[in-house]
């Protein structure tokens, strides 16, 4: 799902563009003691370029995308992400945020030699994450 921004485009007389944001969706509320995070790898571990990644989930569970069932999201897994994605808006679907929209709990992952950041984070049915977030501890993994 691409994140949602305006296809408008204002010109100022200096002949800038500006692009506007779309409004903030609602969020949905995240149950009390919900908690995401990675079962493997552990943080720190040296892996290999192709490796599996399983996805843990408290207090909840896990549905596809675009199903509205209370207590339930879907992962998107975020690969060197430095900010989380912002509240009110999609988990942009791209390189870096991966989306787990069928309800998978678990990923095999193909990453380039070298030191990597892995984190969940739940979206709601449509991609947009609850509130308050509810985001794994990052982890590291070196790729041999």
């Amino acid at each position: 799902m691409k994140r949602l921004l305006l296809a408008l485009a204002l010109t100022t007389a200096a002949g800038y563009a500006v692009a506007a944001e779309a409004p903030s969706l609602p969020a949905t509320k995240a149950p009390a003691g919900a908690e995401v995070y990675i079962i493997s790898p552990q943080d720190g571990a040296t892996v290999p370029q192709t490796f599996t990644v399983r996805f843990g989930l408290k207090g909840m569970g896990v549905a596809p995308a675009g199903v509205v069932r209370e207590g339930t999201g879907h992962h998107h897994l975020l690969v060197d992400v430095k900010d989380l994605p912002p509240a009110g808006q999609p988990i942009p679907k791209d390189a870096q945020h991966l989306h787990f929209g069928e309800g998978q709990t678990e990923t095999t992952l193909k990453l380039t030699p070298g030191t990597h950041t892995l984190q969940l984070e739940l979206g709601d049915s449509n991609h947009i994450p609850f509130d308050p977030p509810l985001v794994s501890k990052p982890i590291t993994v070196h790729v041999k």
